[in-house]
């Protein structure tokens, strides 16, 4: 089990970086999930017996990577998770990308879908049933070995967006087989996405509270 990574902890607020694979949340009996270490990372370092309050505003996919926040109060956490349903929250992604994009930077406009009891998305015609807008804005930051490193900045908040939209321009992400990917890491359970920084106001103080996390060492070997 990988060691939980604390790179934020500012009063109630609590940011990790979330190893890729590692469930964010629901996990089944028997199998450690991001929220089950953090807890225990909270009991031992302010000695709290018993069970330990533990609020989750959002979670990421498991196999993505990066910042993930908590909060150790209801108030607080209430706070948060209104920030993430009203969308203020700043999200900026990195991923690897299979093939590099023809334009060096762009935007990506496309509607999607959600296929019912499927963890999948679908694109569509913007006059399908069902179908939601999804926006995203993304550059080029370094290719090899005809890979592409871009940052993605999220406008809208879809599932797995970045990972069907890159797909659709025929650049899915590096590792992503359920979208089209021909790669694969050494962990079957990862792909090269790592929410990489997020800028949001402090559940108390309001004020900005960015927060950023290291990407995994594993893109080393992939050249980035």
């Amino acid at each position: 089990m990988p060691e939980l990574e604390v790179i934020c902890e500012d009063g109630p607020l609590l940011g990790v970086n979330k190893p890729s694979g590692l469930i964010a949340q629901g996990a089944p009996e028997g199998v450690v999930s991001l929220p089950d270490m953090v807890r225990d990372y909270l009991k031992k370092k302010y000695n709290k017996p018993g069970n330990v309050y533990l609020g989750i505003p959002h979670r990421l996919d498991r196999p993505v990577s990066g910042v993930t926040v908590f909060s150790r109060n209801s108030k607080c956490a209430a706070r948060l998770s209104e920030q993430f349903a009203k969308r203020t929250v700043e999200k900026t992604y990195l991923a690897i990308l299979e093939s590099i994009p023809e334009k060096s930077s762009g935007r990506l406009e496309n509607w999607i879908y959600r296929i019912p009891n499927e963890s999948r998305v679908v694109i569509r015609d913007a006059d399908s049933p069902g179908a939601k807008i999804a926006r995203l804005r993304y550059r080029v930051l370094e290719t090899s070995k005809k890979r592409a490193l871009v940052e993605v900045d999220l406008e809208t908040g879809r599932m797995h967006q970045i990972r069907v939209q890159f797909a659709n321009i025929g650049c899915p992400v590096y590792a992503d087989t359920k979208y089209g990917a021909n790669s694969s890491m050494n962990d079957p359970n990862a792909i090269a996405l790592h929410a990489f920084r997020m800028k949001l106001k402090h559940p108390v103080r309001y004020d900005d509270v960015i927060i950023e996390a290291p990407i995994p060492r594993s893109w080393n070997s992939l050249g980035f």
